[in-house]
């Protein structure tokens, strides 16, 4: 759930770069949300009504944050963001391990992280 609240904090931050766990574990928690608030909609609402209001509004609110994420992603391959606009290879990018060490769009989430887990101790 840290990675999910993690990307919504960052929704307008579309410099540096994003692990892959933090992009799957976003896109997964959100696939159980929408899940959820769309069978909620079929409770409430009924199969006859094709807005589905309550899963509508919660897409539309997490939208810039999953564009941000994605952005992020594609910088973790030394990509430009644009990449997430070509079908099927940007699924590919999403999947494959980002660049070690530096790259043109900043540091290596990795060692921030294990930085961060020393200094924690």
């Amino acid at each position: 759930m840290n990675w999910y609240i993690k990307v919504l904090r960052q929704y307008t931050d579309f410099e540096g770069r994003s692990r892959r766990k933090e992009f799957w574990m976003f896109f997964l928690i959100n696939l159980i949300i929408t899940a959820i608030l769309q069978t909620i909609d079929l409770t409430l609402f009924g199969m006859d009504n094709e807005l589905n209001p309550i899963s509508t509004i919660y897409s539309l609110a997490v939208l810039l944050p999953y564009i941000a994420v994605s952005i992020r992603r594609m910088h973790d391959q030394n990509k430009s963001g644009w990449y997430i606009l070509i079908p099927i290879y940007n699924i590919v990018l999403f999947a494959t391990e980002g660049d070690r060490g530096e790259n043109d769009f900043g540091t290596d989430p990795k060692e921030d992280e294990s930085s961060n887990d020393l200094l924690d101790r």
